[in-house]
């Protein structure tokens, strides 16, 4: 049997995670020597006997516990596939989880996540803003299912999640899940993790645990670990920062090995599992993530720099300008590593001059998603979080000038040159 300990250390020395990216989970005599895992394009695997088959589905449907260091053997890609198995050993490195599930899209990750742990009459607090897809996930599909959704201000912090779950009466008995995203989409808000996972400990009891999930999408693996502050389920659309080139859809939900196994279960009859080919491309994304995500942030602080001096930029939603004093000062330096590469701003003459900027951008393209190796520029009001009304939108902070910004790889004058000339146009 494979030994995962043994793989991540020679002798006495760690190997750190850009290192692990490389070969970890995965051997060349498996494959021919391969020095790359092969795509296993294939639906359906062979037993070697009908005993090893039985004892097989055993396992995968819980018939019975595993004996001693018995594994789940491979049977049909719907549940299990060597090369996403690979990636999701990989996947645990950077956030120190247990185990991971992979996905086809973040969206899938998600509303797996959410379907294995909640029940009809639970309750489920989220923080907003957050994604759209997620947003319209809590706000028009749970209740249909009987989930009670109760949203808190990300900028109340602790504070306004208490305020909710005490709104109304039993609620906080009722608590079955906290829901966060930080830094929020697209504003930047950080949630306190430490403070969310301290009220779901605070109310749950003997047979109700109260998880804390977080979309950890805008930092990704590298510049903040949820896991570490208390977080029981960390989950990240793959599609943005560890895909990293605008070419994939995926998802993952990171956790402990027990939550783990429960959300593959689902994901099992979900259907909705990452396939071959998407687990193979976010391999090969894997090893260069720390080169990218780290480039991205440098020139991200040279753009957010030259925005704040803009006389045309009236506001620089950034998680490196943070100064003693600011909400989330404190919380960016106890829960995050570094500041990423997502910047919004508040161009002056709302709507109308953000649109005459994102329509001037030549190298900075005017699409959604983020995390890519190209620049992207979006307009959140009327595109990633239109389905908002308008007057919530405004107190998420999410104005009609509004630009959000995922920075590259290109050269960072080249960024501010582009931005410069659209900004003129503003």
């Amino acid at each position: 049997m494979w030994d995962k300990r043994e793989k991540k250390h020679i002798g006495k020395h760690d190997l750190h995670p850009e290192s692990l990216m490389m070969s970890y989970g995965y051997q060349p005599e498996w494959s021919e020597g391969a020095v790359k895992p092969p795509i296993f394009q294939t639906s359906t695997f062979v037993f070697n006997t009908a005993e090893e088959g039985k004892a097989f589905f055993e396992i995968a449907y819980g018939l019975r516990e595993k004996k001693g260091d018995e594994t789940l053997g491979l049977i049909y890609s719907r549940l299990n596939n060597p090369g996403l198995e690979i990636l999701e050993d990989r996947l645990t490195i950077y956030d120190g989880a247990e185990a991971a599930a992979a996905f086809e899209s973040g969206m899938a990750a998600i509303t797996t996540a959410v379907f294995t742990f909640l029940r009809p009459g639970q309750v489920v607090a989220f923080s907003e803003p957050i994604y759209g897809g997620t947003e319209y996930l809590f706000h028009e599909i749970l209740p249909s299912f009987g989930v009670e959704t109760v949203p808190f201000p990300a900028w109340e912090g602790r504070e306004g999640l208490e305020s909710v779950l005490d709104e109304a009466k039993g609620r906080r008995d009722r608590l079955a899940m906290i829901f966060i995203e930080t830094p929020a989409n697209p504003t930047n808000h950080l949630v306190d993790i430490r403070d969310c996972a301290e009220v779901a400990r605070a109310s749950a009891r003997d047979d109700r645990k109260v998880l804390v999930a977080v979309d950890n999408t805008f930092l990704g693996p590298l510049w903040q670990h949820p896991l570490q502050h208390g977080a029981d389920l960390v989950l990240y659309s793959l599609t943005k920062f560890v895909g990293g080139h605008s070419d994939l859809i995926a998802g993952a939900c990171l956790g402990s090995e027990d939550l783990i196994a429960q959300v593959k279960a689902t994901r099992t009859f979900f259907g909705s599992m990452a396939g071959p080919w998407t687990g193979w491309l976010l391999l090969r994304s894997l090893e260069t993530l720390k080169l990218r995500m780290t480039s991205q942030m440098k020139n991200a602080r040279y753009v957010a720099d030259f925005l704040a001096d803009h006389p045309k930029v009236e506001r620089v939603h950034y998680l490196g300008h943070l100064g003693e004093g600011d909400p989330g000062f404190e919380t960016f330096h106890r829960q995050c590593v570094g500041p990423g590469s997502m910047i919004s701003f508040e161009v002056t003459g709302g709507e109308e001059a953000a649109f005459r900027v994102l329509n001037t951008l030549k190298l900075v393209k005017l699409a959604v998603s983020l995390g890519g190796t190209e620049s992207l520029a979006e307009h959140p009001g009327t595109m990633t979080h239109s389905d908002i009304p308008p007057h919530e939108r405004e107190r998420m902070g999410i104005t009609e000038s509004m630009i959000r910004l995922s920075v590259g790889l290109e050269h960072p004058e080249d960024l501010i040159a582009d931005l410069s000339q659209a900004l003129d146009e503003a």
